[in-house]
């Protein structure tokens, strides 16, 4: 066969394989209507029982957040940006709830939320601890009529149901973990079903355990052995995990209602991805992955609360009627 002809067969080849490639290439103009439509994906709908603008109520903490260099005023209130930030993060707002408010308005925001979260601080009586009592105890009576309506503590937080469960406010510890990041260690048998670490995937569950990737900053806290003797703690939480402070001495780290959809948390997960203040505070990619997984958690359990608030209600009552305060220079 002439170099003439294989070269000719050969141009035949490409020339009918371009055409092939490319015949499969078409504008969506060129397609039939029949065809275009066939080819459309449809969204799923939405899980109408569940609500996608969810409201988490923050109580605020005594202060200004800056011991007094911001304000000294007796009733100043605050919340730490990091708790705003965490819960936003994850597709909720936020009402802030002011402790010193009174009992009636508080209740009237409570109808506006879809959970609470206590934050972390220092105060442990007079007015704030009546008024987180006054909080916890509406959010079981919620529970309790058949709303869904989770509940976070976290460090302080969760110290003060502590003290509010066991009708015992000398029921705290102290613990050396100022300022201390820290891993977490699972207790055995653990039922992690239905909790906070339920979606963690599990490389990042055992690095739980094995990594520093909480932040500890507390002085108190309860021990293992003293809240399982505590028969009403010991009914209500069931320990999920436990840390060691810096004198080795064991603490209770994260608890979750047996009942209830309350968490609590001894360590803090919204500093990881949101505060800078410490070189303590774990900023590691699996550090920020556990902020984020923590955070949904709780979002999602809003989002199975009945409640629906009258809109403009609610936009009266939203945090963004504040004005921030920039405390980094304080």
């Amino acid at each position: 066969m002439s170099n003439v002809v294989v070269l000719f067969l050969s141009l035949i080849s490409i020339v009918q394989c371009f055409h092939s490639t490319n015949s499969k290439i078409l504008l969506p103009s060129q397609l039939k209507r029949d065809s275009l439509i066939s080819s459309t994906t449809s969204c799923p709908a939405p899980d109408p029982t569940l609500y996608y603008q969810p409201v988490i109520g923050i109580l605020t903490h005594p202060g200004d957040g800056a011991s007094g260099r911001l304000s000294n005023a007796t009733g100043a209130n605050y919340i730490a940006a990091s708790y705003v930030k965490f819960v936003e993060a994850a597709g909720a707002r936020v009402v802030p709830l002011l402790f010193t408010e009174s009992t009636e308005i508080l209740l009237k925001k409570l109808e506006l939320v879809n959970g609470v979260l206590f934050t972390g601080g220092w105060a442990k009586e007079g007015l704030y601890f009546e008024t987180v009592k006054t909080i916890f105890k509406k959010a079981l009576e919620k529970n309790d009529a058949g709303d869904y309506f989770p509940l976070y503590g976290v460090c302080l937080g969760f110290e003060l149901i502590t003290m509010i469960i066991s009708e015992d406010n000398n029921i705290l510890e102290e613990f050396g973990a100022r300022n201390q990041a820290s891993s977490l260690q699972f207790v055995e048998n653990a039922y992690l079903e239905g909790s906070v670490f339920q979606r963690f995937p599990p490389d990042l569950l055992q690095k739980l355990s094995t990594d520093c990737l909480v932040m500890q900053n507390h002085y108190y806290g309860v021990s293992p052995g003293k809240l399982l003797s505590n028969e009403k703690l010991s009914s209500f939480f069931e320990i999920l995990t436990t840390s060691t402070d810096e004198n080795d001495k064991v603490y209770v780290s994260t608890v979750r209602s047996r009942n209830y959809p309350v968490t609590g948390f001894q360590w803090h997960p919204e500093k990881n991805a949101f505060e800078w203040g410490s070189a303590k505070i774990p900023h590691t990619e699996d550090a920020i992955r556990t902020t984020q997984y923590v955070a949904n958690f709780l979002i999602s359990e809003a989002r199975k609360s009945l409640n629906r608030p009258d809109a403009q209600e609610l936009r009266d009552n939203l945090i963004y009627n504040y004005k921030p305060t920039y405390g980094g220079k304080a």
